[in-house]
């Protein structure tokens, strides 16, 4: 995380899941996980968001919420699909409303499996995340970009 002047955001989104998932991710901002010692910060806003951590299937219903989120966080962005819905639609993918995994919709970085997905799988997941965003924010660099994310102060 050399790269970063701030601490990267994160902007969870539930799709449609069972809500064990969020659970799991609501675990991780515990003392116990504490994923904030990786610098992480929880965020609800898009426009300041770094990382999108999706959990559930895309349905016919958030298909567009999922395609704006991710138009609104600004490069470099990184998306984690966190569980089985999330990566393939899981148990509800043969229902008449869901159209799969995450990146049915969008672009997909980082899976992380799970039915529930532990805590700790979400921590690594989120932890390679961070990987993937410095070297998109490099090539973004390069590319003649500012390369940091606009934060708030």
């Amino acid at each position: 995380m050399a790269f970063f002047k701030k601490s990267p955001w994160l902007l969870h989104y539930d799709a449609s899941s069972c809500n064990g998932c969020d659970i799991e991710v609501l675990a991780c901002l515990t003392p116990i996980y504490d994923v904030e010692r990786f610098g992480i910060v929880n965020t609800g806003n898009p426009k300041h968001a770094d990382i999108l951590l999706i959990t559930g299937a895309v349905n016919v219903q958030n298909e567009e919420i999922v395609r704006n989120l991710y138009g609104q966080m600004p490069d470099p962005k990184v998306v984690v699909a966190a569980g089985a819905c999330a990566m393939s639609g899981g148990v509800f993918q043969d229902s008449y409303n869901v159209l799969g995994g995450i990146d049915k919709v969008i672009p997909v970085d980082v899976y992380v499996p799970g039915c529930a997905v532990r805590p700790e799988a979400i921590i690594d997941g989120v932890v390679q995340s961070l990987a993937i965003l410095e070297r998109k924010a490099a090539e973004l660099k390069r590319r003649g970009g500012s390369g940091e994310p606009e934060k708030p102060s």
